[in-house]
This record gives structure tokens, sequence and C-alpha cells, in this order.
């Protein structure tokens, strides 16, 4: 096994450097950051321009695969560069991936573990009314944009708001601004504010995760061994957790490791939405401002998220499944 995972993590890290190289050249050339700075008021000069995007290592006049070069250098010692607006990337980066971590682990995680048990729920009781308004319920969510959901929860907490005459549930922003008291204090404001995007992070997940575990599962229900196990004196229960519902879940597996890393840069909507300043709400904004080097630290996150989930994909994989260790 081990073998096996050392050549899958081998591969990858070749694909990272293919993919860091191809976002970098694809983002210096589609942004134009030079405009960024000629469109001032006054208008700079040719020279300063100049002097500075080299300053900040987006000067269109150097050869591409220079810039790659200084950049690439930079990264080998945990620098990002500098934004447009001559900032750190790395402190952007590290305060909105906090964000983004808040807002996602939390949904994404409900939303698989209630889809995965929906799905299997409704394979057991197939053709059943749960089963049949657990389809009803997948299939509106899954045919409703993303950011339809977000905008029904948000309008019905407006409503909600209005008719109480109180703010019950705050919507915009991951905290209220120049918050009082303690770690409880806190903490319960957080949960307030994560209430709505998280349902909507779940919702997601569980009309997603829910018809696929339960095509898996009715896949399983029918197997010999399954009858074995249960001829042998297992309960249906037993036989149902221990043999079925584990071996439904390997085919899931990359799906759970691309949908749960994956994540971190998929919620844009969401974020834009909800008032959250996170990697996905980062992207948008910075491919606005022509700002390079931090569409291309998005990237790289997109990048090792992605690879790091086949990763986790091939041993997840592994774990599940003896023939794959053998």
């Amino acid at each position: 096994m081990l073998r096996y995972l050392a050549k899958r993590f081998a591969y990858y890290v070749v694909l990272l450097v293919v993919s860091i190289f191809l976002a970098y050249w694809l983002a210096s050339a589609a942004l134009n950051p030079r405009s960024y700075f000629e469109n001032k008021t006054p208008r700079p000069s040719a020279a300063a321009v100049d002097r500075q995007l080299t300053g900040l290592g987006i000067n269109d006049h150097t050869p591409v695969v220079i810039r790659f070069g200084h950049w690439a250098d930079g990264l080998a010692h945990g620098d990002l560069g500098r934004t447009i607006h001559d900032t750190s990337v790395n402190a952007d980066f590290g305060r909105r991936l906090w964000v983004s971590l808040r807002l996602l682990v939390v949904g994404s995680l409900l939303g698989t573990v209630l889809g995965v048990a929906a799905g299997a729920w409704g394979a057991v009781r197939q053709y059943r009314f749960s089963d049949r308004a657990l389809t009803v319920f997948s299939f509106v969510v899954l045919s409703s944009p993303v950011f339809l959901i977000a905008l029904f929860l948000k309008n019905g907490a407006i409503a909600l708001n209005q008719s109480s005459g109180h703010q019950l549930i705050n919507f915009t922003g991951y905290e209220t601004p120049g918050l009082t008291g303690g770690l409880g204090a806190h903490l319960a404001d957080w949960g307030v504010h994560l209430l709505l995007p998280t349902i909507s992070l779940a919702v997601a997940g569980v009309a997603t995760y829910s018809r696929y575990q339960r095509s898996t599962m009715l896949d399983v229900l029918g197997s010999d061994y399954l009858r074995t196990a249960e001829a042998k004196g297992l309960t249906r229960r037993q036989v149902l957790l221990k043999h079925g519902l584990r071996t439904a879940v390997i085919p899931m597996s990359t799906l759970f490791a691309y949908n749960i890393l994956g994540i971190f840069t998929g919620a844009t909507f969401t974020e834009v939405i909800f008032g959250w300043h996170g990697m996905g709400e980062w992207f948008i904004s910075s491919i606005y401002e022509n700002d390079v080097n931090a569409v291309v630290a998005v990237n790289l996150f997109t990048a090792v998220t992605i690879l790091a989930s086949g990763f986790l994909a091939d041993t997840l994989h592994a774990a599940l499944d003896p023939r794959v260790r053998v």
C-alpha cells in the first residue's frame, strides 16, 4: 500500500508543478495590471507605472518565464508576492483561508454525513414514502442554482427579522463588528452568523450525496455475500452497516475527497451573498482588479487542494478496498 501511495504522490507533485506554471502563464496573459495604474487620477507617467509593476514582479514588459522564475523563487522561501495594492499576499491568504475554513467545514461535513445517511436509508426503504420524498427534495435542490438557495434563505431571514421586530438571525459577515464579551459571546455570535451559510451548503451536500449513495447502496443490497452474512446469524442492521454500507461507500470515496477539499474554492456565491470575505470572494475581486499575484495564489491553493483531494481519494480507496492494498 505504501509503495502504491508513494507512486501516486510523485505523480501529483509533477502535476502540481505543471499546473502552477500554467496558472501563472494564463493569469499573466489574461490580466492587465498596467491598466489598473494607468487609470488612476492623476494619471502617473509610464516610467512610474513601470517602476510599480517591476516592484510587484508583474511588469508585462518582462518575459513571463523570468517573472515566473522570480515568483517561484519567492514561493520556495514562503513568499507569495505582493498584491496590486502593495500589501502582502501571504497576509490576505491566511486571513481569507481562515474565513473560508470556518464557513465551509461545518457545512460540508454536515452535508456529507446527512447525505450518506439519507441515501442509505432511501435505498433500504426503496419506493416508500420517505424514499420518494427524499428523491423529490434532491431533484428540487439539484435543479436550483446555488445562489438561488442562498438568496431564498437570506430573504427568509429578512422577513423573519422584520416580522419579529428583532435581529434574530444575522446573515451578513462572519462576526458582529465591535462585539464585547468573553469567549462564549463570540462563539454564540459566530454560530448565528454561520447558521444560514451552513444550511445553504449542507442542503446542497445532502441532495448530492444522497443520490449517489442511494444508487451505490441499491447495487449492494442484492449481493450474495449480504444474504450469506445474514444466513450466518448476523442481524439485518449488522449486515447493512458492517458489510453493505462499507462496500457502498467505496465508490463514493473519490467524491467525498474532492468535494470536501475542493469546496474551499467552490463556495464563491455563498461567500459573496452572505458577505464572507473568503477565498472565493477574493478570487473574484482579484480578477476584477487585474491582481496577478493574488489570482495565482488562489490558483495555487486550488491546485494543491484538488491534488490533495486526489491523493486522499487514493488513500481512502486503498483503506476501504482490500484489493488495492494487495
